[in-house]
């Protein structure tokens, strides 16, 4: 490439078919010493660091990614990484499909059971090397969250008292703004049913508007307080038979006025026939409708909500694709933190619910994004027979 620093181990490559044998035997031994301080400083990692290429297969691993894992480094190079983590291919697939363009960055967590129960963060980045013909591949990180998931856990009762407080404060701040507008149109509604006898037309006109204002904004109350006392008082799911095209198909009927307002054209491929799960069917509506929801606020008139579903062996997946401005790769590890949002006027408690939902369906939620391409949110429903067969085992 014009312009590029080649280093001294690069001017020797360049030169590697004019090497006499006693050169080229200290070449090997320097690219080996070379290999060698990059292999220990990879190994010295916490993380689990993964190679893979565009079909998912591992062409390296560090120490930490072995453990992890719970395979060592013959065994686990050459495999496929979804073969490791089972459920883990359709969420990835659109980010693993070397013929897109532009592959997002991804972002999710995970269970794994094997060799023991644990809890793993995975960050995913495209790269490709230099050189026209160079194949994509993509560097995975891996974060064992179990201790930080269980501290977390053993701190959520001593610190109750606190995050109650601090939900309320932000509930109080977004209650703000419309109860001083409801107190605003209030009085003038008092003021005006005073003159009530002598009013115009004009008048009554006003006076219904001024009331439509506060049925809004107590409509708008009303999904605040809803949203804060679901996410400081949930309730256990009450599982039954469902069909998620059911769900999916009223949740969109009943948006179908705010999308065709907004100029948002849906497009969902979601049969009929889909594997049954277990599952609370109002709950899921909240799911499809805060997933909707956002997607819909971050697109411009004209933009495009795409479904899909697919199912396999064990699980039933639902995936929801907008075409809006995207999510900065510095958000991704926040989007599921209670009041984080990048909404003006988000309550930021949407997909708190959402993965607290999913958490308690025994499924999973993945983000995958990218900044001006939009937004992929992947859903994972266990099936109901294989719900069944596991409570068997």
């Amino acid at each position: 490439m014009p312009g590029k620093k080649n280093s001294s181990l690069d001017r020797v490559l360049g030169r590697l078919d004019a090497l006499d044998s006693v050169n080229l035997a200290n070449l090997v031994q320097r690219l080996a010493r070379e290999r060698g301080l990059f292999e220990d400083i990879f190994n010295t990692l916490q993380e689990g660091v993964l190679v893979i290429s565009a079909d998912g297969r591992i062409e390296y691993a560090n120490a930490a990614a072995q453990r992890l894992v719970g395979l060592g480094v013959d065994a686990i190079t050459g495999e496929t990484l979804w073969r490791i983590v089972p459920g883990l291919r359709a969420s990835l697939e659109s980010a693993l499909d070397a013929d897109r363009a532009v592959s997002p960055v991804v972002a999710r967590e995970f269970e794994l059971t094997y060799p023991e129960p644990r809890s793993v963060r995975l960050y995913m980045v495209p790269f490709r090397g230099e050189g026209k013909s160079a194949q994509r591949r993509f560097a995975v990180i891996l974060s064992d969250i179990t201790k930080d998931k269980q501290t977390t856990e053993a701190r959520i009762e001593s610190e109750r008292t606190s995050s109650i407080l601090l939900l309320a404060a932000g509930v109080a701040h977004e209650l703000g703004n419309p109860l001083n507008s409801l107190t605003i149109h209030l009085q003038l509604i008092e003021r005006k049913l005073k003159k009530l006898q002598a009013a115009s037309d004009r008048e009554s006109k006003s006076l219904a508007e001024s009331i439509h204002v506060c049925q809004e904004e107590v409509r708008r109350l009303d999904g605040i307080i809803s949203n804060f006392l679901e996410a400081i008082r949930p309730h256990p799911p009450d599982l039954a038979e469902t069909n998620l095209s059911d769900v999916l198909s009223d949740v969109l009927r009943f948006q179908h006025s705010e999308l065709a307002d907004r100029g948002i054209k849906v497009e969902a491929e979601t049969p009929a026939d889909l594997p049954v799960v277990m599952a609370d069917r109002n709950q899921l509506k909240q799911v499809f409708f805060n997933i909707t929801k956002n997607a819909v606020e971050a697109m411009k008139p004209g933009g495009k909500l795409k479904i899909r579903s697919r199912s396999d062996d064990d699980s039933v997946f639902l995936l929801f694709g907008d075409t809006g401005a995207g999510i900065k790769a510095e958000d991704l590890g926040r989007l599921f933190q209670p009041y984080h949002t990048t909404k003006a006027g988000g309550h930021g408690l949407g997909l708190m619910i959402v993965q607290r939902i999913m958490r308690e369906h025994g499924g999973q939620i993945g983000v995958e994004s990218k900044e001006g391409l939009g937004t992929v949110v992947t859903l994972q429903f266990p099936r109901k027979d294989r719900r069944v067969r596991m409570l068997g085992n």
